[in-house]
């Protein structure tokens, strides 16, 4: 009986794997699939920063590693990390004081 559970076990954590890896986000480690998560996770989806992105990343990113980096972090935080955060966002300009 033991090695029935034990079996169930194993097969319930394998299947929990293949389920986590088929819902993660596709790593492509390219400026396309990196722009691709940003407009994904941007409220409206708008073109003009899906240009705005794929103009700058190649300065941003100096590696294949560091896109993916961008790319397997969550909706906010990548947003946030190309817009910077509330008070300041791409299209806001800096408020010096």
């Amino acid at each position: 009986m033991r090695g029935v559970v034990l079996g169930l076990v194993i097969v319930l954590s394998i299947a929990g794997c293949i389920v986590k890896r088929l819902g993660s986000p596709q790593l492509t480690g390219t400026c396309d699939g990196a722009c691709a998560h940003y407009i994904e996770c941007k409220p409206g989806h708008p073109e003009a920063d899906r240009a705005r992105c794929v103009s700058e990343c190649p300065q941003v990113f100096s590696d294949r590693d560091s896109i993916m980096g961008y790319e397997s972090l969550a909706c906010d935080d990548a947003v946030e990390y190309v817009d910077g955060n509330a008070a300041q966002t791409a299209g806001t300009p800096a408020r010096v004081q």
